[in-house]
């Protein structure tokens, strides 16, 4: 089991889960965070961090498209280790449905 990251952190990118990854497995692209599914050590942290919810067990059912941008994206984007500022409309964007179509396949800056 892993964790991975899903539509709800699309442009929210809340970073608290960032900062209590014992193992850095977290990847910044320009409006959504991914986990690294082979980093990622399912401690379990993270999930509890995340004022979006947008971090699920990847046993939930109907992630496979998730579980795909995960690992796609943790490969090209780079790796974020420390809490960086909310985006200034990330509250707008909270709890919002079908954020998927906003992804952006750009990389953050990383930290």
């Amino acid at each position: 089991m892993t964790y991975v990251v899903i539509e709800n952190c699309i442009k929210c990118k809340y970073t608290d889960c960032v900062e209590v990854c014992p193992v850095d497995c977290f990847y910044e692209g320009e409006n959504f965070l991914v986990i690294h599914p082979d980093e990622c050590i399912d401690c379990g942290v993270c999930e509890p961090e995340c004022p979006a919810e947008a971090i699920v067990p990847d046993t939930e059912p109907g992630l496979d498209q998730w579980l795909e941008i995960n690992s796609k994206y943790a490969s090209e984007w780079p790796n974020i280790t420390r809490k960086i500022d909310a985006p200034p409309d990330a509250d707008e964007w909270k709890g919002m449905p079908d954020k998927a179509q906003h992804l952006s396949p750009n990389p953050g800056k990383g930290t």
